[in-house]
């Protein structure tokens, strides 16, 4: 193997000695010829003596970094049998001194024995340092780029052992630092074309790296390319939010500022050719005063997933300074098995030792660990004696800086209760990395990166506890699916894996737990253990063995929380849905929303419950098992709060309803913490498809008046988004339990909501029958308002099958009833809306008006946007009808705003192509063309997202297909070619004068005296 090109210029052919190619594969040449040098065991360990030149390495530091946790039968024995065959392959027949000496103590490689390229790269690192310190800009480019070269890929590639991989990763940051230092040069000399080509391929490599993107910036500021310089800093920033956490740091945002502002991008101070000269750290070659300690424990087994937070933890850390990481999350989530590996991978970097320190912060049979303990421990751990008798913590805290401050240390310290806690613990070395764990985020502790641990993804969670168990493996896996069908053994037992995976809520303390229990058990001992797990009563009390236990670990949390904290924390257990929020828990404790918000954020912050997005939380499964069973201690206090909370349900279903709180005359009144519909709306569109589950719980908790109450507010809710079997399944679970509801009226008016429900769905004939149960039950109740309400809703869809005759006395029968429904304003105006489409329908214009003005006021009062938007619409058509455009266009406008509001398609679509017919009307052709092509787009949109039977009949019940009245017409006329058909209109016309002015309180306006008629 000839060498290769970027050596050949550095090693002389007839110098004797071997040449050793590190930054890359292992290579090694002696003259022309490369050199064998056997398994990689033994490359590493040659490795492990060629970094070290001239010093003694012992035989068990040698093992430890070849093999690392997991050493050869034989021990060190073997090390003295690899010595010797690194001999026979590197020294030269009849050469008086070997290249590896055996010293007392150990081995070393003879210092000049040999030619290594890191050395050729640390001697043109320095040349390079040397240059830009005095000012050569150029020739430091240059010697960076020489050096730069040396590099083949990736240093000791394919070389097993910790202190290969603390190699590997010191000189690949070394190599990274360099290249940014270079970037650097080219582009305070001007050569910012350069600066750019390497800065381009160095950012998307190293993306989270910020002085990299500063320097992009800086670069693309000097190229006049101010655009994108701030798009650089954009998409860095939310890289680093969205996948970190954290804000860009301060010298990202400085240059951010400067090309905003169009200033010089260089840090103040610094002169364009020289940059001051900042300390290097301590070499692996300087005089340490102590013996390093290597503490940390043994590396999880089958530790799986966490793969992108592991390389977060281990990314190379600022050489100037100590670097603090700290890792979250909650109980039993992994926290010390991720930094401990974390920790393992980084121990060759960390020369002075790497030291572990498990400060009890939240055991429950360990006293947290007092700082003036720990810190006589760590002195005692880095040999200094001096100050380690006093009881004073600032002076322990000083002498433990003083003592580290030549160190470069890697300290764990594990369960911190809180930030203060830690502080006095941070070492002084420049160059230190301190990984912290807690339950709680430390947001007083001065982090450089926060990691946030949530449980395992399902993929992982079951393939740990595969890996426990010993089943569903993944070679069987493709002939396991292909056995499913047939149900074969060891496709069942791999499902059971999953399901006892999603069971123990993906937290990798109770997978473990199961996992131990069912070691070596036969295979049903998996579906057996799933199928307690089932049961949240036991479910806990299964997920403990001997000291480890997911109740235990939740209790001391729980514990350490302030009293008002702990009252939060039980009740949350009792809510109804799995996402909160802070009016849910406000209902829950009976305060003010601020004082829930506060709460949630403070049990987030001890990772007690979940940030779902910036104002939902949700308990892990788990933990609302746990909380839950606080809760029941306290019996009082859970049954007001689930009352509680279930009416705050009832207040948002009745507010977002179109029929408003004016339609419910029984159970709680008003709105709640909710200023109006759009509010409530909102709110419980943030339940998604939890409502259902509301109900389901109120009954549960045997609220069976609460739940009745959600469910009759839910019908117009879901139906109106076309959410129909949610509607009906909340409806038909309540039916066989109306018996137990004191609440008679929901008898009723849980029917007349399914008759709504087929109704609206265009299934007349289930609707009839379901009303006309719920009119047959009210009338033997006496109850007026659920009458009217039954007797509307055939009324309505009698007109809709063109039954006006029917329709109409039906109606007739809501008239007899109007004089009582004094609190009905929505019922009411819907009635005159009718009565003003069918006054429409004769031509009595006039009397048509004055209802739709009346319904618009009475859908004002009633705080019913829906009512209100469809008799605007209907209003704004008879303005065209009298030759009215301008008016039209004006009440359209408002119907079309309110829809958009209101997110109601068929309401919408109607305004814009009557708003098209208003435009035409006075002269304004494209306008029209364009508002129809608008209400056709928002038509084929709609129903993209749903049926379309479904979809043309809420147009029907919305009254909005275009709204010509044709086809009301069209019924109309049907129903009334009847005999004596000039009497029927008449009769017809009467009852409408009546739904019209028999208003409680109120006198008829005389016939003609409408708007219409001024």
């Amino acid at each position: 193997m000839p060498i290769p090109s970027e050596l050949s210029t550095e090693v002389n052919p007839r110098d004797p000695r071997p040449h050793f190619g590190l930054l890359g594969p292992p290579q090694a040449w002696r003259g022309g010829d490369a050199l064998e040098l056997g398994p990689v065991r033994e490359q590493a360990l040659l490795v492990a003596l060629l970094l070290r030149p001239g010093r003694t390495v012992g035989r068990q530091q040698l093992l430890d970094g070849v093999w690392g946790t997991e050493p050869p039968g034989t021990g060190t024995r073997v090390i003295p049998v690899y010595v010797h065959r690194l001999r026979r392959r590197l020294d030269l027949p009849g050469q008086p001194r070997s290249v590896i000496e055996t010293v007392r103590g150990g081995y070393r490689f003879v210092p000049g024995s040999a030619s290594v390229d890191v050395a050729r790269w640390e001697a043109g690192v320095a040349e390079a340092h040397a240059a830009r310190n005095s000012g050569d800009l150029g020739g430091a480019v240059d010697a960076w780029s020489r050096a730069l070269e040396l590099f083949r890929g990736e240093p000791l590639a394919g070389l097993p052992g910790p202190f290969a991989e603390g190699e590997r990763l010191r000189l690949a940051e070394q190599r990274l630092l360099a290249a940014q230092e270079r970037a650097e040069c080219l582009l305070r000399s001007g050569r910012h074309a350069e600066a750019l080509a390497e800065l381009f391929s160095l950012t998307t490599a190293h993306p989270y790296n910020e002085a990299l993107a500063t320097l992009l910036m800086r670069a693309l500021h000097a190229a006049n390319r101010q655009a994108d310089a701030l798009d650089v800093y954009a998409t860095v920033r939310r890289r680093l939010v969205d996948g970190q956490g954290v804000e860009p740091g301060a010298e990202l945002r400085r240059v951010h500022a400067a090309v905003l502002r169009g200033d010089d991008p260089f840090p103040p101070g610094e002169a364009a050719g020289r940059r001051p000269a900042v300390p290097r750290p301590r070499t692996d070659d300087s005089p340490r005063k102590h013996r390093a300690r290597y503490e940390l424990p043994v590396d999880t087994s089958n530790f799986t997933g966490r793969e992108r937070q592991h390389q977060l933890l281990v990314a190379p850390a600022d050489a100037q300074e100590v670097t603090v990481r700290a890792v979250d999350g909650m109980a039993g989530v992994g926290k010390t098995a991720l930094v401990v590996r974390a920790a393992r991978a980084l121990r060759g970097r960390y020369p002075d030792g790497c030291l572990f320190v498990e400060l009890h912060g939240h055991r429950e049979d360990r006293e947290t660990a007092g700082r003036q303990r720990v810190l006589r421990r760590l002195l005692r751990a880095v040999g200094a004696g001096e100050g380690q008798d006093s009881e004073d913590l600032d002076e322990l805290a000083a002498s433990w800086r003083a003592a580290t401050a030549s160190l470069r240390l890697l300290l764990v310290l594990d369960d911190a209760a809180r930030a203060e806690q830690v502080r006095p613990l941070l070492p002084a070395g420049p160059g230190s990395l301190v990984m912290v764990t807690s339950r709680r985020r430390l947001m007083g502790l001065d982090a450089h990166r926060r990691v946030s641990l949530s449980p395992l993804g399902i993929d992982e969670a079951a393939e740990l506890l595969t890996r426990m168990v010993g089943v569903g493996s993944e070679e069987g896996a493709a002939a396991e699916d292909v056995a499913a069908a047939a149900g074969a053994p060891a496709y069942r037992e791999r499902a059971a894996v999953r399901e006892l995976a999603t069971l123990c809520g993906r937290l990798p303390l109770a997978l473990r737990i199961v996992g131990a229990r069912i070691q070596d058990r036969p295979p049903w001992a998996v579906e057996a253990l799933a199928a307690r797990l089932t049961d949240d009563e036991r479910r806990l009390d299964e997920l403990a063995v001997e000291d480890r236990s997911v109740e235990a670990a939740f209790g001391v949390s729980y514990a350490q929380l302030p009293a008002a904290e702990q009252r939060a924390f039980r009740v949350l257990g009792l809510s109804p849905t799995v996402r909160l929020d802070r009016l849910t828990l406000a209902a829950l404790l009976d305060r003010p929303p601020a004082d829930a918000e506060r709460a949630l954020e403070n049990l987030a912050e001890a990772s007690l419950v979940q940030r779902v997005t910036v104002d939902r939380y949700r308990l892990h499964d788990l933990v609302a098992v746990y909380a839950r069973r606080v809760a029941a201690a306290s019996p009082d206090e859970a049954s007001a709060a689930r009352e509680r909370v279930l009416r705050l349900y009832v207040a948002a279903t009745r507010c977002a309803s179109d029929w408003g709180t004016s339609s419910t005359p029984t159970g709680p009144q008003g709105t709640g913490p909710f200023t109006g519909w759009e509010e409530a709306t909102a709110w419980l569109d943030e339940a998604g498809g939890e409502l259902v589950d509301v109900v389901g719980q109120a009954v549960a908790v045997g609220r069976i008046d609460e739940a009745c109450w959600i469910a009759e507010g839910l019908v117009d809710y879901l139906t109106r988004q076309g959410r129909f079997h949610e509607c009906r399944t909340a409806l038909e679970m309540l039916l066989p339990l109306l018996g137990r509801a004191t609440d008679r009226r929901m008898d009723s008016a849980l029917r007349t909501g399914l008759g709504i429900l087929y109704g609206v769905q265009g299934r007349y004939r289930e609707a009839r029958a379901w009303f006309a149960e719920a009119l047959d039950i009210s009338r033997r109740a006496d109850d007026r308002h659920e009458q009217a309400r039954a007797s509307a809703g055939l009324g309505t869809f009698a007109n809709l099958e063109g039954r006006v005759a029917e329709s109409m006395e039906h109606f007739a029968e809501v008239l007899r009833l109007a004089g009582e429904l004094t609190h009905d304003d929505w019922l009411t105006g819907s009635i005159l809306t009718r009565a003003g489409d069918m006054h429409h329908q004769l031509g009595e214009h006039d009397k048509a008006y004055d209802r739709y003005l009346k319904a618009i006021a009475l859908a004002e009062k009633a705080g019913s946007p829906r009512l209100l938007g469809k008799t605007l619409l209907r209003l704004g058509g008879l303005q065209l009808d009298l030759g009215r455009p301008t008016e039209a266009v004006g009440t359209l406008g408002k119907a079309e705003s309110l829809a958009r509001r209101l997110g109601d398609v068929p309401l919408y679509a109607a305004a814009l192509d009557r708003l098209s017919t208003a435009e035409a009307d006075l002269g304004n052709p494209e306008a029209a063309a364009d508002l129809r092509r608008r209400a056709r787009t928002v038509l084929d949109e709609a129903t993209d997202a749903a049926p379309e039977t479904a979809l043309r009949h809420r147009l029907l019940w919305h009254g909005a297909v275009a709204e010509d009245l044709s086809g009301s017409r069209d019924f109309f006329e049907r129903g009334t070619a009847l005999p004596d058909a000039d009497a029927n209109r008449q009769r017809i016309s009467r009852v409408l004068d009546d739904l019209g002015g028999r208003r409680p309180g109120r006198e008829q306006a005389p016939d003609g005296d409408g708007p219409a008629g001024r």
